[in-house]
């Protein structure tokens, strides 16, 4: 169970701040907390009493959506659902619409915001590898000497380990930024112990670019969680892909990745196995969204790993 003495809710950062310095090594920063509770109850930590929650979704720049050109801003408290109804968000970050489809239902949607599907830094957090095949770097705010200083770091350098981030205990995730990429293509692969309210054992995220007659990869993007301490990009996969021809041959030669790889201390075999078909499957889809018109886009092998 989950108490405090103290619920705050600042309308502006300086206020915000102006809390944490208050409650200095007492406070929890909250915004749908909706992994808050869960975290709280018996046989996880425990009851837990927090002396005062402040909670930032009353911060009108944590949820401002800004779109311009090829850059895309969202703020830290935006609901996850924005990326299944807000029609530019959605254009501009091909992966994330799929992804926000397998998170949870449509209530938890509303309330789970990606700031902190991020900041909890869980191996197997949804959005992270979305997030990172569109090359998003985490916008992080504190204030010092009076000034609120502000500071940007890459996605895939952000979490350290199960819970673990770079974040200062006085800083604040105001936005994640990245690359609006509305001609490429995009898919996503989730599997778990049941269909619905799932946490992943593996998921991936893809983002493909195909040339102008559709039989090769102009540019290939994937990212893993699930599978190991942190979610990851996989570089050497993309590398391998870039200006190689859509065929059969190619994407199975792709999809056999190192065994090292998978970092889990329990069904590592298995999701070995999955990430293998999630590649495959996910490049397929990705590809024929933008055009793609290779003979290896063929139902017949997309079926194979279904």
């Amino acid at each position: 169970m989950l108490s405090c003495d103290l619920y705050l809710s600042p309308t502006t950062l300086a206020e915000a701040f102006g809390l944490m310095a208050t409650h200095r090594g007492r406070f929890r920063l909250v915004a749908g907390a909706t992994d808050t509770l869960p975290w709280a109850r018996p046989g996880r930590a425990g009851d837990v009493h927090v002396p005062a929650l402040i909670d930032v979704t009353q911060i009108a720049e944590l949820s401002e959506i800004r779109l311009e050109g090829r850059k895309v801003q969202i703020g830290a408290t935006t609901p996850i659902q924005r990326f299944l109804d807000h029609g530019p968000l959605m254009r501009a970050l091909p992966c994330l619409p799929g992804c926000a489809v397998w998170f949870a239902d449509d209530q938890i949607r509303e309330q789970a915001t990606v700031g902190g599907n991020i900041v909890n830094a869980s191996p197997a957090a949804d959005t992270a590898p979305a997030l990172m095949v569109h090359g998003f770097r985490v916008e992080l705010a504190a204030c010092r000497d009076g000034r609120i200083a502000r500071r940007s770091v890459a996605l895939e350098e952000f979490a350290l380990g199960p819970g673990q981030t770079v974040l200062e205990p006085d800083e604040i995730m105001t936005a994640l930024t990245g690359e609006a990429l509305p001609d490429y293509g995009g898919s996503f692969e989730k599997v778990g112990y049941r269909r619905s309210l799932v946490i992943s054992l593996a998921c991936l995220a893809a983002l493909v670019k195909v040339s102008a007659d559709g039989r090769r990869f102009d540019d290939v993007r994937l990212a893993v969680a699930g599978v190991g301490p942190v979610p990851c990009r996989l570089h050497a996969v993309e590398n391998s892909l870039r200006g190689a021809p859509i065929d059969a041959a190619e994407l199975q030669r792709c999809a056999n990745i190192p065994f090292d790889l998978i970092q889990s201390r329990t069904r590592r075999e298995y999701r070995h196995a999955v990430l293998k078909g999630f590649i495959i499957r996910a490049l397929i889809s990705a590809a024929r969204s933008v055009g793609g018109r290779a003979p290896a886009l063929a139902p017949k092998l997309e079926a194979a790993y279904a």
